[in-house]
């Protein structure tokens, strides 16, 4: 079943520029995001993934198409509420999005303007932080974390919202390795366990070797789409596009161009080492 339906939408953030029409940010895209479904959204800087995004919780809505959250239309103003409620958006510096000197009470700030009581935003809050694995911080101070669990916590406040998805746009764009790992096995988590649905907005191919369904956008519209594997196997197409593989790829993509016999290119370090020992050993 379809959680978000994006039809045949364009987007441009002004309708003339320089005396000319405006090239659309978004020029005609199609995509259904399923429930429970983890999809990276790819693409270099002003492709419009991120555009994108921002329609997903009617942060902004269609010039032209329409786009359904759970049946919602987005454009339909008695309906934002609804959709923030079950779309929340994570941006790529946290520190724009906490706004308590207590961890646990800028948890508690999306629920406590949504209305909900007391009782339940303590249950909330308590039951955000430990999915994300910083219960243990809920008395801390925000501006003293690493990048990392000042991302957990941004995440974790949409989490007490009650959201059924959650969008991420870039998500760990400022993190070191240790604070990308964190967020990205957050985020296995609560999609595996939680059956949350996921959409990142990444850089980083080899995060979105993680994910159900890569869609790669390019100008505004969508470029190709499918699993991991089948995305990453057209290094071509990618390259042509100024996008990147994964690491493991691009070696094994590279050594089949030195005429190594290999049938299959691997996403992850691991594919990789048990690539290389068959067609080495």
């Amino acid at each position: 079943m379809e959680f978000i339906s994006a039809q045949n939408v364009c987007f441009s953030y002004s309708e003339i520029e320089d005396g000319k029409k405006a090239v659309n940010a978004v020029d005609g895209v199609s995509l259904d995001i399923k429930k429970g479904e983890f999809v990276a959204l790819l693409g270099h800087n002003g492709c419009g993934k991120s555009t994108m995004a921002k329609h997903f919780n009617a942060m902004l809505v269609p010039d032209s198409g329409k786009v359904y959250v759970d049946g919602d239309d987005t454009s339909d103003e008695d309906k934002t509420y609804d959709i923030r409620r079950k779309v929340g958006l994570v941006q790529q510096n946290p520190d724009n999005q906490l706004v308590a000197s207590i961890v646990e009470e800028d948890v508690a700030f999306g629920p406590e303007n949504l209305g909900v009581p007391p009782q339940e935003i303590r249950l909330r809050v308590d039951e955000a932080l430990k999915a994300v694995d910083m219960y243990e911080y809920r008395k801390n101070a925000p501006f003293k974390l690493s990048g990392g669990q000042k991302q957990r916590i941004a995440i974790a406040g949409v989490l007490a919202m009650q959201t059924e998805c959650i969008v991420l746009d870039e998500p760990t764009a400022m993190l070191d390795p240790n604070g990308r790992n964190e967020v990205m096995s957050t985020l296995i988590k609560l999609n595996k366990k939680k059956n949350m649905t996921v959409v990142l907005i990444t850089h980083y191919m080899d995060e979105a070797v993680l994910a159900d369904r890569v869609v790669v956008m390019d100008n505004g519209r969508i470029l190709t789409q499918g699993k991991p594997e089948e995305v990453f196997s057209q290094v071509e197409l990618l390259k042509k596009h100024r996008l990147d593989v994964p690491q493991a790829t691009e070696l094994a993509y590279k050594l089949r161009g030195c005429g190594v016999k290999i049938d299959r290119l691997p996403l992850t370090t691991e594919d990789c080492v048990s690539m290389l020992e068959e067609v080495l050993g």
